[in-house]
């Protein structure tokens, strides 16, 4: 995500990728927001002004991604944040959402509740750094090591013994 508007403090989706269960990319694209980008929070998006040049406009990367992800189990981390940049409502019972799973939190010694960042849960259950250095995340490694996340849980998620906390509690 980069930062458009004031201050760069509307979210917009300038990188999108998407692995496949076993962890293969189906989709890199570079993205152009509709809007001027006012901060490319590089630190966290990587994403650089070069980056953007010949990028796939939104409206087309918004087609390409709803073909890809409509009927299948979309699997993200704190995905609702990527959903709202998209203006894209997924069927819950399709969504899988490794920020809200409290059975990967116990596995990795945190409070169930707690909304525990990516980077701490892969290290916490893998021993894998990722999100290292000056330079950005990679969406790539994003995307990779939440399908492992997902993986540690699949069965007790699909046997309806793993589910996400209740909204409001």
């Amino acid at each position: 995500m980069v930062g458009t508007g004031p201050k760069g403090h509307i979210s917009q989706v300038a990188r999108c990728s998407i692995v496949s269960y076993d962890g293969d990319v189906v989709y890199d694209k570079y993205i152009k927001p509709p809007v001027p980008i006012t901060d490319f929070r590089t630190r966290w998006s990587g994403i650089r002004a070069r980056d953007l040049h010949g990028a796939t406009p939104y409206a087309e990367a918004r087609k390409e991604i709803l073909m890809l992800v409509k009927g299948k189990v979309l699997i993200g981390h704190a995905i609702h944040n990527d959903l709202k940049v998209l203006n894209y409502c997924h069927a819950k019972d399709m969504t899988r959402d490794t920020s809200r799973i409290p059975l990967l939190n116990v596995k990795a010694g945190f409070n169930e509740r707690e909304v525990v960042s990516l980077k701490r849960l892969t290290k916490a259950l893998f021993n894998r750094d990722i999100q290292t250095g000056n330079k950005g995340h990679s969406s790539v490694e994003d995307a990779k090591a939440t399908m492992d996340l997902y993986k540690l849980v699949e069965a007790e998620w699909d046997s309806g013994l793993c589910k996400e906390p209740s909204e409001g509690k």
